[in-house]
């Protein structure tokens, strides 16, 4: 684990960033909303990171308060990850971020990894109410729980239960809603993004 540094500065963002301002910390939290993970899944999901520098910073979140680290019963008998109050807490702040850097994609590099997923949080902040939607995207599917007030917001794979919307586009149309060029609305009507279901979220989308 390492050693606690400080701004020493009596200001509460200094004191925000103390916790969370270590490069990592925000992208394991980002990995971590989509529930419990094994550091085998967030090391695969996190191109980019040591092994050492991922195990240490998942000690200084233990210790912050922001992750637990629990042993799973049989037959699965692993350990996973996963994010406290506090550190499902830190969603508004990811998706402040989130919007505030759209405008630093930009064209996707030749060195720049992707996973479906990453997706989750840009479209989560454009619906709006409460509901399962599962997105199908060419790098693969996910879910999101719109309106969730605890547990997980994202996950990967098809939605465990019938989703209240079925959302299929391209990744092209995907990475210009990230990138707010788009809006999810406007993606809609243009007959970019198809949506199926009888949920309140599907019926909303489609009278945009």
């Amino acid at each position: 684990m390492s050693p606690r540094r400080s701004y020493d500065q009596y200001c509460s963002a200094a004191r925000a960033l103390d916790v969370v301002g270590d490069r990592w910390t925000l992208l394991i939290v980002r990995e971590l909303l989509a529930g419990p993970r094994r550091y085998t899944d967030l090391h695969a999901d996190l191109p980019g990171v040591s092994t050492d520098v991922l195990a240490s910073r998942l000690k200084d979140m233990e210790r912050d308060g922001l992750t637990t680290r629990r042993r799973l019963p049989p037959p699965g008998a692993v350990y996973v990850y996963e994010l406290t109050g506090r550190g499902s807490a830190l969603l508004p702040v990811l998706q402040a971020l989130g919007a505030w850097g759209e405008g630093e994609l930009g064209e996707r590099r030749p060195t720049d990894a992707v996973r479906a997923h990453w997706f989750a949080l840009p479209l989560l902040r454009a619906l709006e109410g409460e509901g399962l939607v599962e997105v199908r995207l060419d790098e693969g599917r996910f879910h999101l729980r719109v309106g969730a007030e605890d547990g997980p917001v994202y996950g990967d794979g098809p939605a465990p239960g019938e989703p209240d919307a079925l959302l299929s586009l391209d990744t092209a149309t995907c990475t210009a809603i990230g990138r707010g060029e788009l809006t999810l609305a406007d993606a809609v009507r243009a007959g970019r993004v198809g949506v199926t279901g009888e949920g309140t979220l599907a019926k909303a989308l489609r009278e945009t």
